[in-house]
C-alpha cells in the first residue's frame, strides 16, 4: 500500500482467501484492505496515538438517516457528553480532495451538527471548524489534541 501523509503505525495485515485483510482495532475484526480503508485505519492510528483521543469515543461507519436515506460516516467522534464533535470523511490516496467532498461532509454536518470537520486521502487533509453562526466553516491547521 501507499505511503501516506501520517505518522506510520504497525498494523495487523494477513492474507485470505487471495484478499488482503487489515485489523481494525476499533471493531475488533479483520477488514478487506482497500485504499480507503487503509487512509481510514491510518487515521484512526492518528487520532489514537498522536491527537490521544479515547477509542471508547470513535465510532466508525457509523449509520444515520438525512433526507430520508441512510449514510455512513467514516469516522464519527463524540465529546465528553455523546454529542458529535468531529466527523471525518476518508478518501483513496488516488481520489482528489474537491468541493464535492466538502459538499458531501456538509450534508451530513446538516443532520449531525458535528463542531469540526475534516476530509483526507492520506496525503492531504483538510481541518474544519464549524461557524453555525455564519453558516461557514474555518479552516485550520490541525484538529486539537483531545483533551
Amino acid at each position: 500500500m501507499q505511503k501516506l501523509n501520517l505518522p506510520s503505525f504497525h498494523f495487523k495485515i494477513k492474507n485470505s482467501e487471495n484478499k488482503t485483510l487489515i485489523f481494525d482495532i476499533l471493531r475488533k475484526k479483520f477488514l478487506v484492505l482497500t485504499p480507503e480503508e487503509w487512509v481510514r485505519q491510518h487515521f484512526v492510528y492518528f487520532l489514537l496515538e498522536t491527537k490521544k483521543y479515547p477509542k471508547s469515543l470513535i465510532a466508525l461507519e457509523k449509520q444515520f438517516t438525512i433526507n430520508n436515506r441512510k449514510k455512513r460516516t467514516d469516522i464519527l467522534i463524540f465529546d465528553k457528553n455523546g454529542k458529535h464533535d468531529i466527523i471525518v470523511e476518508c478518501k483513496a490516496p488516488s481520489i482528489k480532495i474537491t468541493q464535492d467532498t466538502f459538499d458531501q461532509i456538509a450534508r451530513y454536518n446538516l443532520a449531525l451538527k458535528a463542531n469540526y470537520l475534516i476530509v483526507t486521502n492520506g496525503l492531504q487533509h483538510y481541518y474544519c471548524k464549524m461557524d453555525f453562526e455564519n453558516e461557514a466553516y474555518i479552516f485550520l491547521r490541525e484538529i486539537p489534541d483531545y483533551n
